[in-house]
Order: C-alpha cells, then structure tokens, then sequence
C-alpha cells in the first residue's frame, strides 16, 4: 500500500513538475519585452522606486518584483517583471492540476485542470504582463492544493499541519489582491468545522492558527515603511497614519468593494450573463460539461462531495458578489477589458471542476465496463486535443513578444517635449507609461511630472513637493471649490505660479474646473497640448511646421482588439497627427473673413499632406478634410482650383459614409454631397461654355 502512495506521489509531482515547466516555457516565450497597458505601468515604477501602489498597495507584488529587478536583469524593467508574472501564472496551472492529482489521483483530469486553465485566452493573456492576476491566480491554486490535501490527510495531525500552511497563505493571499477575501471567509469556516468533528480543534490550534494568518499579512508592514521613508518620487498615498493606512487598505478613494470611483451599475444578470458568455467562448464548452459532469459524479462519494461543494459554494458566492460589484459598463470595450481580468478567479474554480469530471468518469467508466487502457487513453486524447486547440486559438492574440506599443507611446509622447517641461498628466495611458519611461529608465529627466487626479489628494502635494522642488503648488491640494477658506487652489492659479518653465496637459484638462480659460491657451502639440497665457501671439504656420511632425509613429491604424489599452494608443497617435489641423480650422470658425480664409487655407493644407501621405486612416479624417475643402470653398479658394475643393469635399464626405454609415448626421451629408455635385456640375459647365 505504501509501494503504490509513494508511485502515486511521484506521479503526482512528475505531472506538476512537467505541467510547470510546459506553461512557463510558452508563457516566457510569449511575455513582452516592453511595458504593457492597464496597471503595468504604475505597477513597474512602484518596484523601480520602492513606492506604494494604488490601492490596497500591493506589497506582495511591488516587494518580489524589486527583488527581481536586482536577481534577473533583462532588457528592461519591464521584461523583468513580465517574466517573473509568467512564473506566478506557470506555479498557478501546476497547483490547479496538483489539487486534481490529490483528489482524484494522477491523470489526464490534472493535466487538463491546469493546462486548460493556463492557455485560455485571459489567462494567458494576463499572466505574461506586469499585473496582480497571475499572483492571484498562484494563491487561488495554492489554496485550493492546501484544502485539497487538508480535506484527504487520513489524521488529525496532518490536517492541523494543513490548516496551518492553510493560514498562513489566506493572509498572503490578502496581499495581494482582496478578491481572493471571498474565497478567504468560506475556507476558513469549512476549514474550522473539519477540524472540530474530526476532534482537533482546541484553544492552543486557533491561537496557532491566528499566529499563521496574522504572519501572513505581515508584508502590510512595508507600506507604513515606503510611506515613511518617502525616497519614491512616485507612490500612492500617505500610510503614515493609521488612518491613512486603512484608507489605503479598504480601498476608500475608489470606493470600497467597488472597482472604480463611479456611480454607474449594470444588471447582475447581465453581467452574470457575461461572464457565462466568456467560460462558453473562453474555456470551451466540453470544458463546462466536464465540470458538470465532476458535480454529478461526486453526489455518490461523500469525500468528493464536500470538496465539490466547497469549490461551488467559492465560485458561485464570488461571481455573484463580483456581478453585483462591478460598477463599470462593459458594453465599452475598454470597461469590458477591465472588468473581464476578474473573473480568472472563477475559472480557476471550473478547470479543477472539469478535471476532476474527467478523472472520475475514467473511473466510473472503468468500474462499470472495464478497458480502463482504452478510457484512460481517450481521456488523454481528450486532453491534448482541447489544449492544443486552445493554443492554436489564442496563440496570435495572446503572444505579445513583439508587443513595444504602449512604450513606443511613453517615450515618443516625452521625448517630444520641450527641454524642462512640466507635463500634467490624466488618464492611466499617459500616466503610467510616461511614469514608467521617466522613472524607470531615466528618460528625460529634466522633466517634471504631476498627475491631475492625484493633485486633488493632500498627501500627493505633499509627497511631490520634496521631489519636484521646481513644482509650486499654490496650496494644500487642486479643488476649485472655495480656494480661500480650505487653502487649496484652482487650475489656473496653479498655472500663473508655474508660467516660468513649458506646461502641457496629456490627455486634455480634468473636466471641472474651467477657470484656466480666464487667463490661459491650448495648443496643440500631438496627444498633448501646451498651455500658454492667452495674450501670447499664435503664428499658425510656424505652430503647423513646429508640429507637424512630432512623432516616429509607423504603426498602422486599426491594427488591435478594440478592448486593448493597444487600441487607445495607437488611437491617440493617429488622431495627433490632426489636432493641430483641427485647431485650426476650429479657431477659423471665429475670425474675421481674410484671417479666416488664411487659417481654413491652412488647415486645408495640412490635412491633404497627411491624409495623402496614408494608405488607410481614421475615418473622421475624412469628414475633416471635406469640411475644411467645403470651407475653404466659401471663402474663395484663395488660388486653390474650385473644382478640385468640390471635388475634395464631395470625394471624402462619400468616402466618410461609406466607413461610418450610422452617423447621426448621415442624412445632412447626403444632402451636402448632392449639393456640392450639383455646384461642380454648374462649375463645369461654365468652364465649357
């Protein structure tokens, strides 16, 4: 009997081992060598500088990451810890196959829990990037491994030795990321309960189980420290304090339990619905019938009953409690992004589910009808095919290896900018990617970096006055609500008091606060805009010819999945390249007839130059070309051929329709184009006569 536990162990590891190694190779060859979007970002610099991330701060994850900056320098920061995110993911797929292996032995089911899990598409696909999820889902393995192995230790001994591991891992696991806190409450009582009817439970066992659980969130220490320390020159609240401590750990600036700081809810069901629409599309529909089938197969197997149900009651209690939780609407793409990463946790849940459907119905199967070889050989069979499926599903999509866009963004944004710049930003994708590349690899270190949102905090005044002495800040913090009685200030007293360097907005001005256009200007200067008093002389063609061309950007346009933080950037740079013709043509629409004509002239020439300069291009580029030939037309044509300003207008207002035929302004269009094809047909017979 020992003989066969001890081959049964080894296989148990040898499977592990082998599933580990098998995913990290492909995740490794698959993680970017840049930083990523989202979070990345802001994540990297917290480990470069030793600062806090946004909350709950993440120690766990900023802690392991700097260690891995010193141990394993790669190309980049970012590749560092894109790697080491790799290696989380890779230990999460082997846990999830260990805990099949300790439930129902051995087999294709833990090969099929793990490697499922690990090449579905949002699983790979977040667990290559600097990001939390792939921790999460290490922890969420371990923990199930731990109750796996608690729920089948034969002695009482073996299961307090369990719960104590078992401890001391739900206090890590909060470490990290708090959505595993609902995994956390329902082990912990199930863990209780087991011990005290198979009489283990006692005084001394809960206090060592305590002690477990409280070393487990001692990693909570390093933000009072960084707080205290304050050599980051980024970082996210001031933990100080106990009450900035717990401000920071509940979340209280986003909005506790809720992902984001907004009033906006959707239907539980439909993001129920969601999130079934995902495992269907994601994971695979002889996946979900596995699982199913392991729910049904336990209910003769009181064993396999009670860890079932535990996994059930986990899955079901967090997707209903997320659903009801996530306060963003997926219906943009982006949102969608966002909110999708979350529901990893649940699918953890379902591959170890769908494993052991599959080693019990070998066995059942087995038991019934014998030719165990030819069950067991199918159900490998099985296995492979559905994971090499996936693989070749969501290789493409999910290797990012030649992924550099959203660096390419961060340093062609600031390596355009003026000498001693003080760059306000807004938004995650300038924020942290211009963080990263500023911090991080010590790009343009002349220039001053200041995030809008984050000024309307104290503590960030505070933080960056020591860091950023050239700054001046007017006052405790940015609310344009009663400066003088709190001692704060308002956008435009912030700029009057630091009109002696350059100062750009990235992306656009905070909504709010509108009284910057008292006394100041925007210009364009690409997805920035540089912030001048307004009495300061504009000379439209030396700012066309200044701006023209900023930026080294050869990606072509509508090239990413539209929920990709990819997506936004390229967006970004592609629309640069027509603000200043825009502005133009915007500041034309108020002037007086000959300025007018020469700004409409401008703007004209400036969209023809970069529209005939592309192959494909974003489509309101088109309705911006008319718009400014049709205008130009109006004003004379100031030496420009009338037939081809008609021609122009009427070719790109077609062209328009023909790529956005939903415009709500479709039917005024048409009549424009009939318009305008009615006056060239005027022209040329003119020209004839």
């Amino acid at each position: 009997m020992k003989t066969s536990e001890m081959s049964s162990d080894k296989l148990t590891w040898t499977l592990t081992g082998a599933t580990v190694t098998c995913v990290l190779a492909v995740y490794v060859a698959s993680a970017p060598r840049a930083v990523s979007g989202g979070d990345s970002g802001e994540l990297i610099t917290a480990a470069c500088e030793l600062g806090v991330a946004h909350p709950p701060g993440y120690p766990l994850f900023t802690m392991l990451s700097s260690l891995i900056l010193l141990l394993l320098p790669l190309s980049s920061p970012a590749h560092s810890i894109n790697v080491l995110c790799a290696v989380f993911g890779a230990g999460a797929s082997g846990a999830l196959c260990f805990t099949v292996c300790r439930m129902a032995g051995p087999g294709p089911g833990a090969v099929l829990a793990g490697g499922v899990f690990a090449v579905s598409r949002l699983v790979w696909q977040w667990s290559v990037v600097a990001e939390v999820f792939s921790l999460n889902n290490l922890f969420v393995g371990i923990l199930f491994s731990l109750s796996a192995c608690f729920h089948c230790a034969e002695s009482a001994h073996h299961k307090k030795k369990f719960a104590l591991w078992g401890a001391l891992f739900c206090g890590l696991s909060l470490c990290n990321q708090h959505t595993l806190v609902l995994y956390v409450v329902i082990i912990i009582p199930w863990a209780l309960l087991h011990l005290y009817t198979h009489n283990g439970l006692s005084f001394f066992g809960l206090v060592s189980l305590g002690t477990c659980f409280l070393a487990g969130i001692v990693p909570y220490i390093y933000l009072p420290i960084s707080s205290y320390i304050n050599r980051a020159r980024w970082s996210w609240g001031d933990q100080t304090s106990l009450h900035g401590l717990l401000t920071h750990l509940l979340r209280a600036e986003y909005g506790t339990f809720s992902l984001a700081k907004t009033d906006e809810n959707l239907n539980l069901l439909k993001m129920l619905r969601a999130q079934w629409n995902h495992c269907v599309n994601d994971l695979s529909t002889p996946v979900l019938v596995l699982a199913l089938l392991g729910i049904l197969l336990s209910l003769w197997n009181r064993l396999r009953c009670v860890f079932i149900c535990l996994i059930v009651t986990m899955v079901s209690i967090y997707s209903v409690f997320f659903a009801w939780r996530a306060n963003l609407n997926i219906e943009k793409p982006l949102l969608l992004g966002v909110v999708e990463r979350f529901w990893l946790q649940a699918d953890a849940g379902v591959c170890v589910l769908a494993g052991l459907g599959l080693s019990w119905a070998v066995c059942w199967l087995n038991g019934r009808l014998g030719w165990g070889t030819l069950w067991n050989t199918g159900a490998w069979i099985l296995t492979a095919g559905l994971i090499s499926h996936m693989i070749s599903l969501n290789h493409k999509e999910c290797d990012q290896s030649g992924n550099d866009v959203l660096d390419r963004f961060g340093r062609e944004v600031v390596l355009s900018l003026p000498a001693s710049s003080l760059v306000l930003t807004r938004g995650d994708l300038p924020g942290n990617t211009l963080r990263y590349v500023h911090y991080c690899q010590g790009l343009r270190p002349d220039l001053s970096l200041v995030d809008q949102e984050m000024m309307t905090y104290s503590w960030y005044v505070a933080k960056l006055q020591k860091h950023l002495p050239g700054v001046k800040f007017p006052g405790r913090l940015w609310d344009p609500i009663n400066t003088m009685e709190k001692k704060t200030f308002n956008i435009e007293q912030f700029l009057k008091h630091n009109m002696h360097r350059p100062v750009f907005s990235c992306i656009g001005l905070t909504e709010g606060d509108p009284s910057w256009e008292r006394s100041f200007s925007r210009w364009p200067w690409g997805v920035c805009e540089q912030l001048v008093p307004a009495k300061t002389p504009f000379d439209p063609e030396k700012w066309a010819q200044k701006t023209l061309d900023l930026y080294n950007w050869s990606q072509s346009h509508d090239s990413f999945h539209p929920g990709s933080w990819e997506r936004v950037a390229n967006e970004e740079m592609w629309q640069a390249r027509m603000k200043t013709a825009f502005f133009l043509f915007d500041l034309a629409e108020n002037m007086e007839k000959e300025q007018q004509a020469r700004l409409y002239e401008l703007s004209y020439n400036l969209y023809c130059q970069i529209a005939d300069a592309q192959v494909d291009y974003p489509a309101n580029w088109d309705k911006n070309l008319a718009l400014a030939a049709e205008r130009l037309l109006r004003s004379g044509g100031r030496g420009h051929g009338l037939d081809s300003l008609l021609s122009r207008s009427i070719l790109h207002f077609s062209r328009y329709l023909q790529r956005e035929p939903t415009d709500p302004q479709s039917k005024a269009i048409r009549s424009i184009i009939t318009h305008l094809k009615k006056e060239r047909e005027k022209l040329r017979d003119r020209q004839k006569a």
